[in-house]
């Protein structure tokens, strides 16, 4: 059952699909659409109250799952957003939709953010289609299980990590006092699964990033936190996980499912707005029940 909107009182047990779901196969990096069930992003439930009016966000990894979910939350409360995917036109397409369906401006950007030239060209473009940038959130994120090869292995930690240094150092020059960085993370930093280890190990990284970043840029009024997801149900999933863990996905969680992606936008969205004006250098947990320490 979805809820009315975001705030309308439900059990978590029970708000959302529950496993065992089907264990189609997709292609990765996997699209939204051929996913059962699809994937709650909010389009139905998220209403803003105007918490980001006038901001302008770079949300990379923004087609699809968590990223879309935080680009429609994001525009709902008043921003413009900039989305970064790698290829996956068609749900980039669909991010593009709903931020512009909520009356905000939208630019969608297909690229490698493992190449550091490519989150340069991110930045610059959010410069010049917003005239400033005001939060930039690193979300996209490349996951396999053990036994890659090296140059998976590689991507991976540019994918995941060396990103954030090269899109936070493009960004810094142009944030202003009062803007702020969001990193996902994962509850694998802190409780990793060995078939994940080089994606857990990239996770980790983060957390520990997030709170050097925070430190050097406070003297500078922006702030820097994490967002630590437990098991969402994301194309990320289907697309490189065997079938039988997608089958029972998030049931080892204390809410017994994995989360949809809606329910991890309000997080994203306290801690882009100037209600967590005193946060930062944290990481907020968005688990389903299992601790991160």
């Amino acid at each position: 059952m979805t809820a009315t909107d975001q705030t309308t009182p439900q059990n978590p047990l029970t708000q959302y699909p529950k496993p065992p779901f089907a264990t189609r196969h997709i292609d990765p990096p996997g699209i939204e659409a051929q996913m059962n069930p699809r994937p709650d992003y909010g389009e139905q439930s998220y209403r803003g109250s105007g918490r980001l009016t006038g901001k302008a966000a770079l949300i990379t990894g923004a087609d699809s799952g968590i990223g879309r979910a935080v680009a429609l939350a994001f525009a709902r409360e008043g921003a413009d957003v900039l989305i970064s995917y790698l290829d996956e036109g068609e749900d980039a397409q669909e991010t593009l939709r709903v931020v512009q369906d909520a009356g905000h401006k939208a630019v969608a950007v297909a690229g490698d953010i493992s190449q550091e030239g490519h989150c340069q060209q991110l930045v610059q473009r959010a410069i010049q289609e917003f005239g400033k940038l005001d939060i930039l959130v690193n979300n996209a994120a490349f996951q396999r299980i053990t036994e890659i090869p090296a140059a998976e292995l590689q991507y991976t930690f540019a994918t995941n990590i060396f990103a954030m240094f090269y899109l936070c150092k493009a960004a810094a020059p142009h944030l202003k006092e009062g803007a702020t960085i969001i990193n996902t993370s994962s509850v694998e930093a802190f409780q990793p699964e060995p078939m994940l280890l080089a994606y857990a190990a990239t996770k980790a990284a983060i957390v520990n990033f997030t709170k050097g970043l925070a430190t050097e840029m406070a003297s500078k009024g922006i702030r820097v936190n994490s967002v630590a997801p437990g098991p969402v149900w994301t194309p990320l999933i289907p697309s490189t996980m065997p079938a039988e863990q997608v089958a029972s996905f998030g049931q080892q969680s204390p809410m017994q499912r994995p989360a949809q992606p809606v329910e991890l936008a309000p997080a994203y969205v306290y801690l882009a707005s100037q209600e967590s004006s005193y946060v930062s250098a944290q990481t907020i947990g968005v688990t389903g029940g299992t601790p991160l320490f």
